[in-house]
């Protein structure tokens, strides 16, 4: 199947210079210009990656990202005219997977796309090699509300509650939390867990990811020195059991 890449950008010029030269690579180019557009898209189309300028009218690019990044897994290239650190972050946070900063060059931009379409197949291989090929379907179908005893996680509201009380989590360890139960039972790699939850653009290492681990632990475990719900597979990484 030919991969779909969904362009928004609200610029003309730009848009039409990106849809030409992804299209001479092979790609399937859909276009928005503005947010609320995009949002439609992305819902109909369904595409491999999106690139998202972050100054849209309407809904800008963060909101858009934050919105998308609830429902699909995709990776999200954002495309901004600002060179502060802190918007980098903002949009690391919000979900992106990557950050380009205009201007650019679209070799630079070309690379980047197929890196991140590269990361994305040998991320789904690895995944599908420790769960005999059924881990995909995880990854596009989420269930709004997974339960698992006296522990909720909803996905709509981005909210864990154990014992019906909303606990307080940051951004990441709800994400962390909501990877591995996706894929209850599954040793998982702190590798793995990393580039999908953090993005292959992290500049840190796994012991993030032990950090966010116990972390997690000190909020959901009776007793977070002997995990029952998320256990360490010695070698390996951890390993949800809910």
């Amino acid at each position: 199947m030919e991969t779909k890449i969904l362009v928004v950008e609200d610029d003309n010029t730009l848009l039409e210079m990106l849809e030409y030269n992804l299209s001479r690579q092979g790609y399937h180019v859909v276009t928005a210009k503005n947010g609320r557009s995009a949002l439609t898209f992305a819902r109909q189309e369904k595409p491999d990656l999106i690139v998202l300028d972050v100054m849209l009218p309407g809904i800008d690019g963060f909101e858009v990202c934050r919105i998308l990044r609830k429902e699909f897994s995709f990776p999200i290239l954002m495309l901004t005219a600002r060179t502060e650190e802190v918007d980098k972050i903002v949009g690391l946070e919000m979900g992106a997977d990557d950050y380009l900063t205009k201007p650019f060059s679209m070799r630079e931009l070309m690379a980047r796309v197929k890196a991140l379409l590269r990361r994305v197949d040998l991320i789904r291989e690895a995944l599908n090699s420790q769960t005999n090929g059924n881990a995909d379907a995880n990854l596009e179908a989420p269930i709004p509300l997974l339960t698992f005893g006296n522990l909720e996680i909803d996905q709509n509201r981005r909210e864990v509650r154990l014992n019906d009380k909303p606990l307080r989590l940051k951004p990441k360890e709800f994400d962390l939390i909501l990877f591995l139960a996706r894929h209850q039972g599954i040793a998982l790699s702190r590798d793995l867990i990393l580039e999908r939850v953090w993005g292959w653009t992290y500049d840190g290492n796994s012991r993030t990811v032990d950090v966010h681990v116990r972390w997690l632990r000190e909020k959901i475990e009776e007793d977070p020195s002997n995990a029952r719900r998320i256990l360490t597979v010695r070698g390996i990484g951890y390993r949800f059991d809910g």
